[in-house]
């Protein structure tokens, strides 16, 4: 009766220790899924940098021109107004000359020939000056709406760091930190708040605050959202089939995140996971201080640009 008991009991922990072929199937397809979705919203996240610095370059290129235009219209208009002034003096001689004898017919011929050069020229100057004062007028144009529309966006950007900060004030400093920084919002949520030692599960206190930001963020439909996992260079030390390092870690730490955002009401048409692994941290993996701020999630929300395109396209 006692071999009967024991082979029993080893049949079960035999089983119990078993996944099913299904299961893993599952579990693999979603982890390739998961793979090639973060390359997707990586590669996206590259490219809106891109767009993001070249934005910069034709902003700052547009001002110089226009700069430069200033100065031309600047420098036409004292041309202009030299002209015009030799314009009065020689209609001057020229008139002098209508009264004076007969033997001056020679240099009324003269001044009339300068004075019809000189009014051509006027003429052409007058001409290339309204052009310039035209295109002038058009670009310090565009250069208000740009600096209009990049004011509101860095009003809007402050103003979403202000009620993030607010919806989060009841957790301490050092576990959430929100800044803004290159006209994005950073978020940055320290690894004791989420997670414990080697966890891709949230604490229930990070769920919270999670839920909090959600709320503050999820009605707004002109920002991009990027979650990033973080970690220190100590190598975790229970590894798996789906989590072999740091890299594996920080991805699916940011998934976990990401999920508990949508469930709240954040746009996945909004937001991408990516983890960083040990590759960006804070200060160096020197002390057990230094690793715990390298353990972190950044979320990072930056603003739609297209109304900053449409204006530079223009025209």
């Amino acid at each position: 009766m006692k071999n009967v008991f024991l082979a029993t009991l080893l049949l079960f922990i035999f089983s119990s220790c078993i996944v099913t072929k299904k299961k893993y199937d599952d579990l693999l397809a979603q982890k390739v899924r998961t793979e090639a979705d973060l390359a997707d919203r990586s590669a996206a996240l590259d490219k809106a940098n891109r767009d993001l610095k070249d934005l910069d370059s034709l902003f700052a290129k547009l001002k110089a021109d226009t700069t430069d235009l200033g100065n031309d219209v600047r420098s036409t208009s004292a041309r202009l107004a030299t002209l015009e002034k030799d314009h009065e003096q020689i209609s001057g001689y020229y008139k002098n000359l209508l009264n004076s004898s007969g033997k001056q017919n020679r240099d009324i011929a003269m001044q009339q020939e300068q004075l019809l050069a000189i009014q051509q020229n006027l003429e052409h100057t007058k001409k290339l000056n309204d052009s310039l004062s035209i295109s002038l007028a058009e670009r310090e144009k565009k250069v208000r709406e740009l600096e209009q529309v990049m004011a509101s966006k860095d009003k809007a950007v402050q103003d979403l760091k202000n009620k993030i900060s607010n919806a989060l004030l009841n957790f301490k400093e050092n576990d959430i930190t929100v800044k803004v920084k290159n006209g994005k919002v950073y978020v940055s949520l320290a690894e004791q708040l989420l997670f414990g030692s080697g966890s891709i599960t949230v604490d229930s206190k990070g769920v919270t605050a999670l839920q909090q930001l959600a709320k503050a963020i999820k009605d707004q439909r002109d920002i991009n959202i990027m979650v990033e996992g973080h970690t220190d260079n100590v190598p975790i030390s229970k590894k798996s089939q789906y989590m072999n390092d740091n890299w594996d870690l920080s991805v699916m730490r940011a998934t976990s995140i990401t999920k508990i955002l949508t469930k709240a009401g954040v746009s996945d048409k909004q937001i991408t996971a990516s983890g960083r692994g040990e590759s960006m941290p804070l200060a160096a993996n020197d002390t057990a201080q230094n690793k715990q701020k390298n353990r972190r999630t950044e979320i990072i929300i930056t603003p739609n640009l297209d109304e900053l395109f449409r204006i530079l396209e223009s025209n």
